[in-house]
Formats: structure tokens, sequence, C-alpha cells
């Protein structure tokens, strides 16, 4: 196999279809089929599934597949540091983030990299922590905040901040008071479903004080959990910073827990198997300055810095 072919295939794989591989590497489509035939020739087993709704990789397809990406990333990686040796950082880098930390920090930090390394793209990809964390792990981002520490060998997890998790209710609750944890063993819950990381994260720390509950929904969406517990189908436990916007409109009603409250650690990760672009190195920096910022100046509601949170926690 030679990196053409490895283009090729992935190509395929990421569009389903050789008509559409085809434009994409801009070859012609028999020219494709051969390249896979003699792919499969060569290692001795079937990479694609063909069928008339399109075309699937196999489990040995799928190996492939993460292996290209990541050989190929790297090629680029390595192309664009040696272009930039010397020089302002260029290149494109990929970060994964979780949703409701997307919504924060995309835009300041796109900002701020726009002006101060205007030859870096970034690249931002939003979803659950789980799934922003198998990208990391699969190469397809270069750096990640997650909201578990990897322990994963040839990972890299720095603490980023802590951020505030509070109850809300609907909008006719009391809020403010703090609420005791073992309230929440008592009273209709509306949570993510086990997949998700605030959920797992919920369940270990609530066990911890022999605290066990069961949520009445699982909804694996902070949007329609908010919208729930607004018509009164239950409570549910956030970050503050997802939530402050409606307790301010008077749509939630919202309150901590009893101190030392309820948080939960962000990391920034990346594989030390790959070492990190200088452009992407220069992205880590920027967004932990940036997370900084916004911190400080209150944008990122219910979140503080490390070390301020540890020494509350310990006064």
């Amino acid at each position: 196999m030679d990196l053409r072919q490895l283009r090729y295939f992935l190509a395929i794989v990421e569009e389903g279809s050789f008509t559409r591989a085809a434009q994409r590497v801009n070859v012609a489509q028999p020219a494709l089929s051969l390249h896979v035939r003699n792919m499969e020739e060569a290692l001795g087993t079937p990479l694609l599934l063909r069928a008339p709704q399109g075309v699937t990789a196999t489990e040995a397809g799928e190996l492939l597949a993460r292996r290209a990406r990541t050989l190929l990333m790297d090629l680029e990686r390595t192309e664009e540091d040696l272009r930039s040796l010397g020089r302002e950082p260029t290149g494109t880098v990929r970060l994964g983030l979780p949703g409701t930390i997307s919504g924060i920090l995309s835009v300041p930090l796109i900002a701020r990299c726009r002006a101060r390394y205007p030859k870096i793209k970034i690249v931002i990809a939003e979803a659950m922590s789980g799934f922003v964390r198998e990208w990391l792990l699969d190469g397809g981002v270069d750096l990640a905040v997650l909201y578990a520490e990897l322990r994963e060998a040839g990972v890299r997890s720095e603490p980023l901040l802590d951020e505030e998790l509070v109850m809300l209710a609907p909008p006719e609750h009391a809020g403010a008071r703090p609420t005791p944890l073992d309230h929440l063993a008592d009273i209709p819950l509306i949570l993510p479903s086990g997949a998700h990381g605030l959920r797992a994260m919920l369940e270990e720390k609530l066990r911890a004080k022999g605290i066990l509950v069961a949520p009445d929904i699982e909804v694996d969406s902070y949007s329609n959990i908010k919208r729930l517990v607004e018509q009164g189908y239950g409570c549910s436990v956030l970050p503050f910073h997802a939530v402050a916007q409606e307790a301010a409109a008077g749509r939630l009603s919202v309150s901590p827990f009893d101190a030392p409250g309820l948080w939960r650690r962000t990391y920034l990760a990346h594989t030390t198997a790959r070492p990190l672009t200088r452009a992407a190195s220069a992205v880590s920096e920027i967004l932990t300055t940036v997370s900084a910022e916004l911190i400080a100046d209150g944008t990122w509601a219910g979140a503080q810095p490390i070390a301020t949170k540890a020494a509350d926690t310990n006064s």
C-alpha cells in the first residue's frame, strides 16, 4: 500500500460511495475500484461491502480507515510544521469540545487565534464528552476538552478549570438556597443517559456518599432537559453556565448544593504518541488563556480556576 491508495480508500469509506469519492479525489471511478481490489488482494481480506444503497467498510476496512486517517493526518501535520519552521505557526488544528463548552469558548478562541496567528485554521467538532474522547484516541482531533482525566497510555490530560453543578427545578420552586445532595434521591429527575459523561460522573459522586438515583426521564440533550424541567416534568443537575440565562430570565429555578457544592473538573487533553504541531501548541496556550479570561469576566458562569477552587475547598 502507498499513501495515494490510503487517501483513495479513506475517501470511499467517508463518502460511502465510489461515485462521490471519485469526484472528491478527482479520479475515474474504475481506477478507484481497481485500487481497492489490489489492496484487498494484497491484504488477503475484503475491505468494503458493496450494496445498491452504497459502500460500507468491513471490520478490516474500518481498522484500515482508522489507521489511514491517523497516518495521513500525521503526514499533514509534519508537512505543516516543516513549512512553518522558523516562521509564524501555520496549519489546521482540530479541536473537540463538548457542546456546552463550545457555546462559550469557540467564538472567543477563534477570534483570539485569528488575531494572533492568522495562518492557523481551527476546526471545531462538537459532541458529548464521550464522543470527543473517542475522536482524540482515534486521531480525529489534535486537542480535546474533556470532563474526565484520560489515564490511557499515550495521552496527556491537564486540568483546565472546575465547573459548578447546580440543581434546576421548575420556575415556581424556590431557588438560591443550598440543596442537600440526598434530596436527589427523593424527587423526579431528568438526566442524560448512562453514556453521557455528566451522568457517569454524577452517579459516581453520589454513590460515594451512599446516594442512589433513578431518573424518571433520560435525554441526551441539555436544551431538551431544560425544556422538560421548565414544563414541570421533574428536576435535573447541569453545569451552572448551561442554565444561567434561563435562571436570570425566571424560566428555571436554580440552587447550588450544600457546601462544598458539586463540581466537575474539565481537562485539556492531547495524545503524546503524536507530538503536537507548533500550531496545535499555540492553540492550546491560547485556549488556556481565553478560558481563564472568560472565568475572570464572568462569562463562564459557575467556573473557577483550579487553584482558586482548591483553596476554597480547603478553607
